[in-house]
């Protein structure tokens, strides 16, 4: 019924990753907050356009 060392290695690792975000090192991204919210903005745009050109041409993909 026990679970070994499990709890022990969990503490450790979340340990270790609030220390890291507490230094400001985010892990699981290189690049700051306002590059990567331009870049999704960006990425957003494309996509409206996209969709609107797609509406202004009919929508190919409608046809039954």
């Amino acid at each position: 019924m026990t679970r070994g060392n499990q709890r022990e290695l969990a503490r450790k690792k979340n340990q270790k990753k609030q220390a890291d975000i507490a230094r400001g090192k985010n892990k699981e991204s290189g690049v700051s907050k306002e590059k990567r919210m331009q870049s999704d903005a960006d990425i957003m745009r494309q996509k409206q356009l996209a969709s609107q050109a797609k509406k202004d041409t009919g929508g190919a993909s409608t046809s039954k």
